[in-house]
This record gives C-alpha cells, structure tokens and sequence, in this order.
C-alpha cells in the first residue's frame, strides 16, 4: 500500500509536468504563458528576513518570504509591476520589476532597519525579536517563532531552555537543564519535534519525547512552535510541533561564533563553551556553503533527596529515604552542513547533515534507608561508576540527514525531501557497588516532611565500615537505536491569476522507522568475601558536603569511583559472573510505518485567509518482546521471545483555518483540527513479567489505541511597528483514550488474582483548555535612554477535566491529566541598546500530576517551579561583543511529590550556573 500510495504521487506529478508544462524552453525560463518574480528579502547585513510581506498592490496580490527570506510570485502577465515589502521593525521598500513571459525576473531587497516616526534603531535582539514576530503575523496558524539572535540574548545553553520563554511551554529538567517540553498542558510524547520538517527519533528506549538537551542553542537559525497544525504538516502533534530550522542558505561570506566559559557554582569548576559558523558562496553564487559547530563542556553536579510514603490508615510513614550526591561532566557537540544549489532561477537542491553529541560521564554517591515502615531499617550505600573516566558514560547521539529540491515547473510547484536520522544512546559498563548493614534500629523524624530525617542509632551502621557486608556488585551495557528514513514531496499550484487568492497543495510522505534495545546485565560475586570488603574499606573517600543544597543530610563514606571502575570483574579467580535474565527482559524489537497523503485549498476573500485541508495517516505496526517468569522462591525460571504482535490503523484528519485581518497590524485567528498521539514504543511491546514470589505481573499492551484530539483554536493577534505585539486568545482540546500506566491490587488475570497488575492502558477522556496571552513591546514612546527599554510577558492558563477514567481508586472529578500544569507565566525586563544590552527574566510553572499510583495519595506530582536568570552583552565594536550569564539565582529544584505538597518524592538542587565569553561576527 506504502510503495503504490507514493508511486501514485509521482505519476501525478510526472502527469503534470509532462502535459501541462511540456516544451523546450532554455534552463531556467518558465514555458507558460505567464511571468514570475523571486528574489530573496534581506537586512542591511544581508542576513535573510522570514516573514516578510511581498505585495503586488495593484494587483492586490502577494507571497511571504519563506525562512531563509525567499519568495516567488507566480502567475503574473507581462507588464511592469511595482513590488512592495514590508516588515515588522523596518522600513518600508519597493521597486519597480519587469516581468516577461515565459522568464523569471529576479528582485532581491535590502531593507533599512528603523521606525520613520519613533526614530527607534532596530538592532541587535530587536531584530530577532522583529523576525520572530513577522513569521508569526504571517502564518495562518498560531505559531510563536524565536529567531536565533533571540536565542543569542537569553542565558540559554540548549533549545529546551530557549523553549521555556514561550507562552504555552513549560519545561522538565534533567541535571539542571530543560530535556522535555509541555505544550499548553499537553505532555511530552504528545507534541513532536522536527528538524527542517522532519520529525527526529527519540535516543530513550521507551518514549518518543525528544530530548532537547541534545541540540545547542546557538546551532538552528530559528526555532518555531506550531500550536495548530495544517494539513501538509505532520500529524503526531497534539499539543504542537517544535521545529528546529538549520542555518543555511548564507547570501555572501560570514564568520561569527562563541568563545567563553562555563562555571557551575555547585561544582566549583569552570569549562570551555565554544562555537564557530562559517559560510560562504562559490562558483557565481551558484554553490552556498554553511558549516557550523558548537562544544560546551559543563562541570556539574547535583545534591538529591528522595523518599516513599505511605498511607497507613492515616498514619502517614516513610518507607524508604535516599540521600543522593551526583558528579557529572556533560559534554555536548553539534556539527552540521548545509549545501544549496541553484541549478537556474526555477530549480534548486539542497544537502544537510547535523550531527548531535552529549557525553554524559557521572558518578552517583547514594544512602538508601530502607523497611522504614518495618521495627528494623535496612542501610544500603551504592556507589555508581563505569571503566570510562572512572565514571558511568551515557553516550547519546543523533544524525540527522537530508537531501532536498525546490522545483517551479510552470505554475506548479514541486518540493521533495528525503532524510535519514538515527538516534542512539549507549551506556557501556555501567557498574553499581553497593553495601549493606541490615537489621538497624532506627528513628524517623518527620516534623518537616519536606526535608524529612532519619536517626540511626547503632553505632557501627551510621556510616561505611568493615562490620558493613557486600550486596551487590553488577555491570550493565545498555544500547538503544531508532532509526528512520522519510520521503515527502508536497506540491503547490495557484488556480487563479494570483499566488495567493486560490492555491492548492497537496501531498504524500512516507516514514519507516526501526526501534531496539539490547541491554546485557551480569552480577558479580567476590570469590572471597571478606577480603573484598577489606579492599574495599581501604578504598573509600567522604562524600559529605558543609552545604548540601538538599538539606541537613550527611552523605558519610563511600567506596571511591576508582576501585569500582579499576575492578577486573573478568577474573574468574576473584569473581563468579551470572548472567541476570530479568534485565534481558526489557529488550525490545520495533517497526513503524507511517503513510500520509494529504490535500489543503488557501483561498483569500478579502480580508479573510481561508485554509482546509484533509489528512490521512495509515500507520503499520510490529512489535515483540519477551516474557520471564520467576517461581515462587523468586527465583529464574524462564525467559521466551513472545510472538511478534501487529496493529494497522487509520486515521482521517481534517482541518479548517481562518485569519481576518481588521487592519494592517491587527487580526484574528481561527482554527479547527484533529491531531494524533502513537503510543509509547514499550507500552507496545508484548512484553510479560511474571513474579510468582510477590504474585506479581506486569505486561506491554500492543492493543493500545493512539491518543486523539479535537482541537479548536481562536487567538487575536495586534502588532506595533515598533517592534511589539499582544495578543491574547483560548484553546480547547477534546481528547480521546489518553495512556497511563495503569497499577492494580487484587486484579483477575489469567485464571489468577494478583496482588499487583501493572499494564499501561487507555485510561480515559479529557478536556483539555486554556487561555494564553502575550505582550511584547519596545517602550519607544519614552523619552530619552527609556526609548531602549522593552518589557516582554506572556502568561497561560490550562485546565483538563477527564471522563471515563479506568483506574480503580481515583475520583475522575478530582483527575487531570497527566502533564498538565494550570499556570505558566514568562516575563523580561531588557535594555537594547547602541552598545549595552541586558536582560532579567522569570519563569514560573505551576505543579502537575506526573504519574498515577493506584490511590491518590501514591500519585505522584512535579513540584512548581519559579526560575530568574539574568544577562548583559556589550558591543566593544560592531564585530565583537563581550557578555555574562547567570542561570538559577533562586536555585530552583528539580522537586517532585507525593499526594500532597508536604510529602517530598525527589528534591534536586544544581545551584546556580554562570556563564561568560566573547562573540564574533565577522
């Protein structure tokens, strides 16, 4: 079906191109009876304007400059025309063109930054700011647009830190920096994200989320946030899709880049953050050539408190306490290059490559309390560690290839890409050594249940010791691979005497994708005891620090990171190695296939913008995994590949757009679409495991329905010349069959009633809505210095209300869905000017429920978080500009709870990151 769906698409374009456009004509004219003009918009830089208005005036007609400022009017009867651009920040530019049948005339423009009537300059973030906003006054959809000399102002070292400054977008953290998103309360694997259109693989085994610590900031030339997608957009994005744009296309030769420095107040070590660009153009400005690299080596860390509750008819405990210290060094690179060449004024084609690399090297210090809800403790202190740098290495990387080409044949149109991407992440012996000291008398304390304590009150087990006895000593590699390999060609033919008033686009893509995970896990057993743990205590390092952010919480003594990585655990002379079939049994063996064709009609009545389209998404699943069971002493008693499940499904997407403009600078956004959400990889795996001991299982569940949702949208949007906008507007999205991870006490199954059942199911439906608003503008009506200030706010409020919720023990009037936080509030005050520029900015989310447990009081919630973060940049000339960051100054944790907010789950603390160099643009 996949290969005759797309076979068809190439006839029909073949078809076209033969019988419409078929005569001999030299390269690059246009054998029709009409003209084009194309050209390309640009500052007086030569750096591409996206989003400009390209108008005809006397023939009421026109095009948007597309990302890397290119435009094209099509259709045009020979004559002399006089073109008009206007752009958000900057002056207003016409000239007059001369079209002739049959040829394309070229018209480029050069536009003047500045506000004839406010005599406001438009520089430096202002003309980030100008380019982000024209993209989203020119979008049909609701779509907010950072630009990367935006990115360039706020302190933010990867894309999801950038992300966070939008209206709708809050962040979850890992280590200290923004690795998912959440959009307008939808969660991660609702939402999709893409590089120059292409959705990316995930390098985690069991998501789709991507982690968006992987790119840095200053690699892509914009990041732009569709909330409402059209039809030639993929359809996996119920929250948004993210769209991460290359930097390409140079216009002439440009070098600029990054030197500087990292310093993380935690660790007390600074490290190097460097990033270079260079592009160019050869051979008559036929061949464009960008190449780009970024590095930054963060010395990190973090002090973490974790904790288990439990409900025990009202009398609230502990069950389990854990103080955990973290060293981390992340090394992240990215390289890309971007090839353009225009065979003639009608034909060009395009080459990519981006290349993402984060080494994360850590070792991990942690005090496990243990039965605190039992008359005896179990203590148990674990040291982390790997044979590369004496640390666990967690290798994740991605590729991301593609080839593409922009064809005008006639009046049509044609575009086609095909990409290959693979993400991977590998974790090569990782080692975990752990002690233990059991039957402990001990106290809990828990008048601040926030920071809760335990007291040990034997002696000898209060901190590591000869009278402490070996645990367990394991090593793990983990390897997870996606790999997917798309082609799209989408076309677009005017079907009147305009490029705008009547279009129409259609299109096809196809996307395979292949997804596995192939751990290995071994533990290890000392030949001889005793003399293990005496090499082993005359090995060891305290880990206790004076100013633990977590806490009043002492670490104590651990085994050092340089026993454990130096331990020759292939020595059968000092150690028995046992292959541990319960790791084995998350392995997993995946493919996806997803054929979409779609149609979408742009009319314009006036002032009103008309778009409708349909979608159509066949998806073709094949998923297996393994089964094991262990007896009833909790012993191995077999592991199977299970069977290798398939699924096919459909699904039907229409949509319907409408934007009024009431003037110039004001309008009103409308929309109505449905979207989709494939579930979870291993949540589709048939994988089964089978605890006889605790009568206990857990199983995958490949008859998951895809999560869908209704979506409707309305947003009013009003623009300042000066640089500025408001804009304010409401969401609502019905959702059907949304997936949780389902737990359940005394479940019958298989002719058996377990104690626990854990399966992820679809849980329910929801109503998700909001409102969401924006201000944004330059105080140009100031007098004097003030003229330079600006102040920049947008704040969103999300609700869900769930219906047919499936999990026992929950009042679906008190349930949300997953992943929703109720507030999100960005504001920045900054001062733009000649030579100075700064910045303070706040962020604030309010909690949400993360996961569900099997009552309410074990659901567990993602604390609120409230994040101010400052920067300054100084221009010593206009090449070269100083400048010094600062993130996290109200050292904000990464907290979660339990039930309630007193009842602390996880608090991370990273302190505060500085950051500090130079920047060149040559």
């Amino acid at each position: 079906m996949n290969s005759k769906f797309l076979m068809l698409i190439f006839a029909i374009s073949l078809f076209l191109n033969q019988s419409i456009f078929a005569t001999n004509e030299p390269e690059g004219d246009m054998p029709t009876d009409y003209g084009v003009i194309a050209g390309r918009v640009l500052d007086q830089d030569k750096l591409p304007l996206p989003g400009a208005t390209v108008m005809i005036k006397s023939l009421n007609q026109g095009v948007v400059s597309d990302v890397n400022g290119f435009y094209r009017i099509v259709k045009l009867k020979e004559g002399t025309y006089d073109v008009t651009v206007s752009y958000i920040g900057f002056k207003e530019a016409s000239q007059q063109v001369q079209v002739e049948v049959g040829k394309t005339s070229t018209a480029n423009f050069y536009m003047e930054a500045g506000v004839d009537l406010n005599e406001v300059v438009v520089n430096g973030s202002l003309q980030g700011q100008s380019k982000a906003l024209n993209q989203q006054k020119s979008s049909i959809n609701v779509t907010n647009v950072i630009s990367s000399d935006q990115v360039g102002r706020f302190p933010d070292a990867n894309v999801g830190d950038a992300l966070k400054r939008i209206p709708g977008i809050s962040v979850q953290y890992d280590q200290g920096e923004a690795r998912f998103g959440t959009i307008r309360g939808a969660s991660p694997e609702y939402n999709s994200v893409t590089i120059d259109g292409d959705r990316i693989p995930s390098a985690e085994a069991e998501t789709r989320a991507i982690q968006l610590d992987l790119v840095p900031s200053d690699m892509v030339q914009s990041i732009e946030v569709s909330k409402v997608v059209t039809a030639d957009m993929d359809a996996d994005a119920i929250g948004g899709s993210v769209n991460l744009v290359t930097k390409s296309n140079p216009y002439a030769r440009r070098i600029s880049g990054t030197i500087g420095a990292t310093y993380n107040m935690l660790t007390d070590k600074p490290a190097e953050n460097i990033s270079l660009l260079y592009a160019d153009r050869f051979f008559n400005n036929k061949l464009g050539m960008t190449l780009a690299g970024s590095r930054q080596n963060h010395k990190m860390g973090s002090d973490d408190l974790e904790a288990e509750w439990k409900d025990d008819d009202g009398n609230i405990l502990m069950t389990e306490m854990q103080v955990r210290t973290y060293w981390i060094q992340r090394l992240r690179q990215s390289y890309s290059a971007a090839f353009d060449y225009e065979i003639n004024p009608s034909n060009k084609i395009e080459a990519k490559v981006m290349y993402n690399h984060r080494n994360d090297w850590e070792n991990r210090f942690r005090v496990v309390y243990k039965d605190l809800d039992e008359d005896e403790a179990k203590i148990e202190r674990e040291v982390k560690a790997g044979t590369n740098k004496d640390a666990r290495l967690e290798d994740q990387r991605t590729w991301h290839i593609a080839l593409k080409g922009d064809h005008q044949l006639g009046a049509l149109e044609m575009k086609w890409q095909g990409s290959y991407s693979k993400a991977n992440e590998d974790r090569p012996n990782e080692r975990y050594l752990n002690f233990a000291y059991k039957h402990v008398d001990f106290q809990q304390v828990l008048t601040d249940t926030k920071k809760p304590q335990v007291i040990i009150n034997d002696a000898d087990a209060q901190d590591f010791n000869a009278n402490w006895g070996f645990d367990e000593l394991t090593e793990e590699h983990q390897y997870t691979e996606d790999i997917d390999k798309a082609f799209k060609v989408d076309f677009k033919l005017p079907l009147a005497e305009s490029s705008k008033s009547k279009v129409l686009r259609f299109g096809a893509k196809y996307k395979g994708k292949s997804k596995s995970r192939d751990n290995d896990f071994y533990a290890y057993e000392p030949t001889d005891e005793d003399a293990f743990v005496a090499d082993a205590v005359a090995h060891t390092k305290v880990q206790t620090k004076s100013d633990y952010r977590a806490g009043n919480y002492i670490a104590g003594t651990f085994v050092t990171k340089e026993f454990v990585a130096g331990l020759n655990l292939e020595n059968s002379a000092d150690f028995d190695k046992e292959q541990d079939p319960e790791e084995l049994a998350g392995n997993f063996d995946a493919s996806e296939d997803v054929t979409a064709g779609y149609i979408r009609y742009d009319q314009t009545f006036g002032n009103l913008d008309v778009v409708a389209g349909v979608r159509l998404e066949n998806t073709n699943l094949k998923y297996s995994g393994y089964a094991i069971t262990l007896d009833e002493d909790g012993d191995f008693e077999s592991l199977d590949k299970t069977e290798e499940e398939k699924s096919d499904y459909t699904n039907i997407l229409p949509s319907l757009m409408f934007k009024y403009k009431f003037s110039k600078n004001s309008q009103l956004k409308a929309g109505w679409t449905n979207t989709i959400a494939r579930p979870r990889y291993y949540d589709l795996v048939p994988h089964v495991e089978t605890n006889n001991e605790d009568n206990e299982i857990s199983i995958g569940n490949p008859d998951l329905s895809a999560t869908t949702s209704m979506n409707f949208d309305l947003m009013f949007e009003h623009y300042y010349q000066s640089v500025g906008m408001f804009s304010a507007g409401i969401f609502y999205k019905d959702i059907n069959d949304f997936i949780v991870e389902s737990s359940m006490e005394d479940y019958q199954y298989l002719n058996n009633t377990w104690d626990k059942f854990t399966q992820p199911i679809n849980a329910g439906d929801a109503k998700l809505y909001g409102i969401e608003a924006a201000y944004q503008r330059q105080f140009d009506f100031l007098p004097g210095f003030l003229k330079q200030m600006g102040f920049y706010a947008n704040y969103t409020y999300t609700k869900s209300d769930v219906s047919n919720f499936q999990i026992e023990g929950h009042n679906e009037d008190d349930v949300t869905l997953p992943g929703t936080p109720e507030n999100t509030l960005n504001a920045s005050l900054y001062y733009e000017g000649n030579k100075l520029s700064a910045r303070i900015s706040f962020n604030y989310a309010s909690d949400f429920v993360s996961e569900f447990g099997s009552e309410t009081f074990e659901d567990i919630y993602y604390d609120k978080v409230t994040y101010l973060d400052v920067n300054a940049s100084y221009a010593i000339s206009k090449r070269f500009r100083i400048f010094a960051e600062a993130n996290n100054l109200l050292n904000q944790p990464l907290r979660y709870y339990q039930g309630e907010s007193k009842f602390t789950y996880q608090a991370e603390y990273y302190d505060v990151k500085l950051n500090f160099g130079l920047k060149f643009d040559l």
